[in-house]
């Protein structure tokens, strides 16, 4: 990936009194698929529409390869700004047929064999002369980003692409959208409200609360070095005990955890239930009050000596059974000074 093929800067929207977009601003890199993923209302939806051309920011800008788009007296119109747009409804013709759906934008002598060739890099180049009502929900998903590929745009905007897939569809489409992207050479920004997908399938993450962006990176670090006990909540399942900083470490029901701060901050310690290991051991301090047995790991649930109750995810080559007596270790945390927190 090289520099950013999308730049929004300072962009703001707001409809009456409420503000959908305050100072949003994010870089797309050429070729990344970015997520855009916070709960219901945060503006998510809105900046996908900003960059598009489907609403108008009342202020900042968006250039797309390096041409503004938007902002500083430009405006240019949807039709122009070269984006392809897969819509939550999908939005197919139904009167007539698929390859007609996906030639709709397409212009110029190759118009027969591009669709041909979309189509195929969808997996349905057998399916041109059908109707969207006789398709499946995913294969209408497919037509639709065929669409939305097939005038070969500067970037795909996919909004909630998987809400209207049952689970199954859902993750057998993740897979499907990544390798179908990936083939055409692509650069997509998608929103979800689901942190499962957008980290199962993007390339960088960006987090938004309350029409910002709150922090972004590629998944891996954003799940393991989240910004602040928000962010640790909405990405994944998060263990959050406060405690004040005494000798460089901050007492917990699972022992010290040692940190940086400032003795007498009022912190909070974050641990992710994957961080705990627990070892089977006679005259443990815990004990396994409950476990869901997934295959690959297990989800047990520790009563410790105090009376608290923890969750920990671990591997099930480590056999822990209800009623066995644990040791418990934390092999990683982080601590955040309250005051810096959301909550």
């Amino acid at each position: 990936m090289t520099g950013p093929l999308i730049s929004v800067t300072g962009v703001s929207v707001s409809f009456g009194d409420a503000v959908a977009l305050d100072d949003f601003s994010l870089d797309v890199p050429q070729g990344s698929l970015v997520a855009l993923v916070g709960p219901s209302g945060c503006g998510k939806t809105t900046a996908l529409r900003v960059i598009a051309g489907f609403e108008h920011p009342d202020s900042g800008t968006v250039a797309i390869r390096d041409t503004i788009v938007v902002g500083a007296g430009k405006d240019i119109p949807p039709e122009k700004r070269n984006v392809g747009m897969v819509f939550q409804e999908y939005a197919l013709f139904p009167h007539v047929s698929v390859a007609e759906n996906v030639g709709y934008g397409v212009r110029g002598a190759d118009r027969v064999q591009r669709v041909h060739d979309v189509l195929k890099l969808v997996g349905l180049e057998d399916h041109g002369s059908r109707f969207p009502h006789e398709l499946s929900g995913g294969e209408q998903q497919r037509v639709a980003l065929a669409r939305a590929l097939a005038p070969a745009p500067d970037v795909v905007l996919l909004d909630e692409p998987f809400s209207n897939l049952d689970a199954p569809q859902r993750e057998r489409m993740r897979r499907e959208l990544r390798r179908i992207l990936r083939g055409a050479g692509a650069t997509a920004v998608f929103v979800t409200h689901d942190q499962a997908e957008a980290l199962a399938i993007a390339d960088v993450i960006a987090i938004m609360s309350d029409g910002r962006i709150v922090q972004s990176g590629i998944p891996d670090d954003v799940y393991a070095q989240p910004i602040n006990p928000w962010v640790a909540r909405f990405l994944g399942d998060a263990i959050l005990l406060p405690g004040v900083v005494e000798n460089g470490s901050v007492a917990t029901v699972l022992g010290p955890i040692t940190t940086s701060l400032p003795a007498g901050s009022h912190a909070e310690v974050m641990i992710r239930p994957e961080w705990i290991a627990p070892r089977v051991s006679d005259d443990g301090a815990g004990c396994i009050t409950d476990r869901e047995f997934y295959g690959h790991d297990q989800l047990v649930e520790i009563e410790l000596a105090g009376g608290e109750r923890i969750e920990a995810l671990v591997p099930t080559a480590n056999r822990i059974l209800i009623g066995d007596r644990v040791d418990v270790e934390v092999v990683d945390s982080i601590v955040y000074e309250t005051a810096s927190g959301l909550h």
